[in-house]
């Protein structure tokens, strides 16, 4: 529910293989490192270990360029 991509009657449908690829790419990274899950009050990452503190967007934007 929260990929509009995957639904063909939006506006927001991939065309190309690579766009889609990107868009789930960047829906995954902020849920998983970003987005903080009410059910175990901190980021997935931060739970596994992953990272000790969640990223912001402006982190993954810097990733990204």
């Amino acid at each position: 529910m929260q990929v509009r991509r995957l639904t063909r009657l939006t506006n927001a449908f991939s065309k190309k293989v690579e766009n889609l690829k990107a868009a789930m790419d960047l829906h995954f990274t902020h849920y998983n490192f970003v987005r903080f899950h009410s059910s175990i009050r901190c980021t997935p990452a931060m739970e596994a270990g992953v990272l000790p503190s969640a990223l912001t967007v402006a982190d993954l934007v810097d990733m990204a360029a």
